[in-house]
This record gives structure tokens, sequence and C-alpha cells, in this order.
């Protein structure tokens, strides 16, 4: 499928892609589009930024054109990934088309949820834990339910919310078409497609542990006492918008509050932050109006920011496969970036986790980096060398 005009689909959803100017689809696209059409299902691996949601959301809005008593859901590991999803749904959908939707996430209020659902919201986008509690309440009905898509699913599988995807898809009555998406697939995805998915179609835009071609990948050794200096040299050395990943909500926080003091324009996203608060924080980003942003792994998937031109991991990720998913958050729809990941001492096992995912073929290295990085190590004279120079640099861009 070379042109989104040589899709057999509604004309109004055709016109509302057109508005939209989608044209030339994406390798996951043009794969996804016409088997989800034939009403297949769909066991897909993508990397994050290749166009997946349209992938799955144009077949779901013309099977809803096409029967007007059919219902959606579309599941996801996190509140952000929800709602950017639900904004991809909203775009499409015209005044023509007038399906209406529910987002159902926590951190919402509860009333505003119960409304669009009284109100015959045919469209329904969620996370799990948010999905059963409405239906604990009996104020979600899935019995109409026809098209179900788990959205970035290995990481919902992550998160723990196996036994909430299970007791959801109790509700689902047997005929529909179910899509599942996942970056990687481990044996938990694999025995869920086997139990719930129907002669799914296999389809992947390329080897799933492979970072995105266009990153700029590097690495610098440093000891865990420089960590700081050598990150603010980065932000000083480095232009455009920086995302950086830390390990806890705390020193999220804390490196938050360490920066404002010393005059950057920053700001954090973790997992105890109110959805409004994210919200802000992600727009205000987004818009460019804060030019660092500091996240724990809570945004290292569905966060669809363009303007992200370096990834920085200050803290590896718990997770080898997590370095991907934080690392494909720069270079988004064909752009280009950077990730630049800190490596003390402590680290080398978990950096040969990493490396031996990326490359199957990877021999761990032994532990050298104390060697290497001696030299960096000179006292309180160079870091406060380090430090007298950025305040000198940073007083003369405030003039």
């Amino acid at each position: 499928m070379e042109n989104f005009k040589l899709i057999k689909i509604e004309e109004s959803l055709k016109s509302s892609l057109s508005k939209m100017n989608f044209i030339k689809p994406t390798p996951i696209q043009g794969m996804a589009i016409p088997i989800a059409l034939e009403g297949k299902d769909i066991l897909g691996t993508a990397q994050t930024g290749t166009g997946k949601t349209l992938a799955f959301c144009v077949p779901l809005i013309n099977k809803l054109i096409l029967d007007k008593n059919a219902y959606a859901l579309v599941m996801c590991p996190t509140r952000e990934l929800a709602s950017q999803v639900m904004s991809a749904i909203k775009s499409i959908i015209s005044d023509k088309i007038n399906i209406k939707t529910a987002l159902l996430i926590g951190g919402e209020a509860m009333q505003k949820q119960l409304r669009q659902l009284g109100n015959r919201s045919r469209i329904i986008v969620g996370t799990p834990g948010r999905i059963n509690d409405h239906l604990k309440r009996r104020s979600l009905d899935l019995s109409k339910t026809k098209y179900l898509v788990l959205d970035e699913t290995d990481r919902m599988l992550d998160m723990g919310f196996t036994p909430q995807i299970e007791l959801v898809l109790k509700f689902i009555p047997k005929d529909h078409q179910t899509l599942l998406f996942s970056a990687t697939l481990p044996e938990n995805i694999l025995r869920i497609s086997d139990k719930y998915l129907k002669n799914p179609k296999r389809i992947s835009t390329g080897a799933t542990s492979i970072p995105i071609a266009k990153i700029k990948q590097e690495t610098l050794q440093v000891f865990k006492e420089n960590k700081y200096d050598e990150l603010v040299d980065q932000f000083l050395s480095r232009k455009g918008s920086i995302l950086v990943f830390v390990k806890t909500k705390r020193s999220a926080d804390k490196m938050v509050k360490r920066l404002k003091e010393e005059a950057h324009s920053v700001d954090a996203i973790h997992g105890d932050l109110r959805q409004s608060k994210r919200d802000r924080v992600i727009n205000s980003f987004r818009k460019g109006l804060k030019r660092i942003l500091i996240a724990t792994d809570v945004a290292a998937r569905g966060l669809d920011i363009p303007l992200i031109q370096h990834v920085i991991n200050y803290d590896l990720p718990q997770v080898p496969e997590d370095y991907i998913h934080r690392i494909g958050r720069t270079a988004r729809a064909g752009s280009e970036g950077s990730a630049l990941t800190f490596l003390t001492p402590e680290d080398r096992s978990m950096w040969n986790s990493i490396n031996k995912l990326i490359d199957p073929n990877f021999k761990s290295v032994p532990n050298s980096l104390r060697k290497k990085i001696k030299d960096k190590r000179r006292g309180k004279r160079i870091n406060n060398k380090k430090s007298k120079i950025r305040k000198e640099k940073k007083l003369s861009f405030k003039k």
C-alpha cells in the first residue's frame, strides 16, 4: 500500500486523512491496515515512533462507520499513551463521521467519564485498572465490542496488568477482532496470543530489539559522584530539548529542584503526579516552554513528542528492554536524534545485558570501567573549576 487514497475505506474517513495530510503510510501502516480491514486478528511488533497508532485507528473507525451498533475498546499501559491515542482518534473523526468517545484513565474525575459513557460512546480508550473500575460499577458495557486493541502489550504485562486484562476479556463477546501490538515478543505475550487471538497474521517492521537507526548512541564513562556535574555540562554543550531518565521519583524531584535553583528550564514527570499536572508538564515540554524533562520509566512508552532532540540515560533502566523504549523517544517521525548513556563502574552488568539484547553476538567485557575513567577523577579542583565555568556561562547567557 503506497498511498492512503488507495485504501478501501469510507469516503468520510478518507477525506479526514487527506485533510490531515496523511499521504504515504509508514511500513507498519502499510502492512497492518489492509489486513485489519479484512477483519483478521493481528499480532504486530513495531518500534516506537513507527506510526502504529494510525495503523489500528483507521480500521477501527472504518469498522464503526460501517456497523452503527459496533463498539471498540483500546487498552493502553499508561494514562499518557491512552490520552495520546484518544487525541489521534479525535483528530481523525470529523463532523461527518460523528462517533462519540470515552477516555477511561486514572487521575481524572469519575463523573466526567460516567457522562461520556452515558452518551453512547462507541470508542473506549483506557488503562486496564480504570476500565475494570467501570466494569465493577457496571457503568461500562462491553457486550457490543467488535474491535479490541491491546497496545504496548509487553509494557502492560511488565506493569502487572495481566489479571486485569484477562478479566476485561471475559466481558467481551467471542465474535470480535483483536489487534495486539508489542515492541517485544516475550513468552507471556505469545501465551496471550495463543489464548485470545484467532489465527493472527504476524506483522513486524524489523527486529524488535534493535534501536532506530537514526539515533546516534553514545556512552560517557563517569564516577557516581561526578554524574550531576557531567549532566549539567551536557545541558550547556547541547542545543534543543532534552529528556533525562532517572531511576526513582525521589531522584527526579530532587534533580528538578536543584536544576531550577541553577536557573535551568526544567520539569519532572513520574507516577506520583496527578493527571492534570502530568498533562501540563507534557504540554509545556511539547510546546518548548520547558527545555529539559526529567523522567522515570513511566514516560518511556507512549510519550509522543516530536521535539525531543536528545535523550540522556542518567541512570540505567531496571530492565534491558526499557533502554530501547527510552531512546525511542528521540528520532520520532523520521527525524534524527541522539542518546547519551552515563556509565559508572557499578553499571557493568546491566550494560552488558542491554548490549546482549541489541546484539545477540555481543560478548561481555571485563570490568575495566574503573581503570578507563581513573584519570577523570582528579578531586575537587576539577569539579570546582567546572562549577566556576558553568556559573560564568549562565551569567553570560542571562546578560
